[in-house]
């Protein structure tokens, strides 16, 4: 994404932040193809057959984010950063449902790998997964914020460190204490 678009994005999100309607349709087009790849990102580890697909998954997160009014959203990649949050609760939203239909059975399954994130570990179920990353939100939510948007949102260091405003040594830290500490939490869960 070039750095013209990347300006062209903050600046419609300010716009529709302050109230400009017209700015949320004319955003929509520039972030499409970014959603639709964090939302493939998402489903990649989903189950074979699994009856959400990717473009209603964006279409979900578009119509709850069009709802918001009044955010004040600072840059892209905040914007990316609770899009990514979204889609996750949509996600964890299905699986609950499915799993309340099914009396607790056939858990969606979601690989913990950044594309090794949390390198050689199971695959977990995505409501464990929110689980854990609720209750490391309790001890530590900056950290829990940083792995929704690391590994969820697909943002990168940089981007990470600019939307929570710390250092990037201090977003790599934190990524390798959450790693460790979701690890153990979803290691006591399988037991």
């Amino acid at each position: 994404m070039s750095e013209g678009s990347r300006n062209d994005i903050s600046e419609l999100l300010v716009a529709w932040g302050d109230g400009d309607e017209a700015a949320l349709e004319r955003l929509m087009p520039l972030v499409y193809d970014e959603l639709k790849r964090l939302a493939h990102r998402y489903m990649r580890g989903e189950r074979v057959g699994h009856t959400l697909q990717t473009t209603a998954l964006v279409n979900e997160a578009y119509l709850r984010l069009a709802k918001w009014k009044d955010v004040h959203w600072q840059n892209r990649a905040q914007f990316f950063a609770v899009s990514a949050q979204m889609m996750r609760r949509i996600l964890v939203d299905f699986a609950r449902e499915r799993q309340y239909q099914k009396r607790g059975g056939g858990a969606l399954q979601v690989s913990l790998s950044e594309a090794a994130a949390f390198a050689g570990g199971p695959e977990t179920d995505l409501v464990a997964l929110d689980e854990a990353l609720t209750a490391l939100a309790k001890v530590d939510l900056r950290k829990a914020q940083m792995v929704e948007m690391r590994f969820f949102g697909g943002l990168s260091i940089a981007e990470v460190a600019e939307v929570l405003k710390v250092s990037e040594e201090t977003v790599n830290r934190d990524w390798r204490l959450a790693k460790v500490w979701l690890l153990r939490e979803l290691s006591r869960e399988a037991t």
